[in-house]
């Protein structure tokens, strides 16, 4: 029996359709579900759990340290100069490494850093806690289309000699990759300037 041409394209459609629906959203739903358990904390220290950071650019070596609690200023430059850094300045590139997270996580092998910029990398990031404990975020290059960095976190051989590279937001270069004056807290010139003076209209002589 012979179906007519409209029915065969019929039941070709709804097969198109059942494996577009298949691959879409059974199998893409398992995928997308597997990538979203791979974006993974970076840290997991907290914001007031930080005493000091080290940023080290090509272009800079900054180290802060957090200031008394008696101070009204949250952060202090230590080095290169001293002096009270821009707590907005350092609150972003608190934020990025407290809450921010890995895109994803790449298993390589350590003789491969360089294809991630990592063995030369535009930025290190040191962090010394309260209790004495220290962590390290190396930045290297952009991923292919420039939505992430590669990232490492606490450099470590893995048993099977491999090293864990991660994607990370583009924002973390952003934050580190600044002169020294942004970090430095900007100058309230108001306190500086004269008091606003008004001249008296001088005296008219009288005939």
């Amino acid at each position: 029996m012979k179906l007519p041409r409209t029915t065969l394209i019929l039941i070709l459609l709804a097969l198109g359709l059942g494996g577009f629906v298949y691959f879409y959203e059974i199998r893409g739903a398992t995928v997308r579900e597997e990538i979203k358990e791979q974006k993974q904390q970076i840290f997991s220290f907290a914001a007031d759990d930080v005493q000091s950071l080290t940023v080290k650019t090509k272009k800079l070596t900054l180290n802060l340290e957090r200031s008394p609690e008696s101070s009204n200023l949250k952060w202090l430059i230590k080095s290169p100069v001293s002096g009270p850094a821009n707590d907005a300045i350092v609150s972003y590139l608190m934020d990025l490494l407290v809450k921010g997270k890995s895109e994803r996580t790449l298993s390589t092998p350590a003789k491969e850093l360089g294809e991630f910029a990592l063995d030369q990398p535009q930025a290190t990031i040191n962090i010394t806690l309260k209790n004495r404990q220290s962590h390290q975020l190396i930045l290297g290059k952009s991923n292919f289309n420039g939505r992430f960095l590669y990232a490492q976190t606490d450099p470590a051989a893995k048993p099977d000699g491999n090293i864990n590279v991660l994607l990370v937001s583009t924002d973390f270069a952003n934050a580190v990759n600044r002169e020294l004056s942004e970090w430095k807290q900007p100058v309230d010139n108001s306190q500086k300037l004269p008091p606003l003076t008004i001249p008296k209209p001088s005296p008219t002589n009288s005939k």
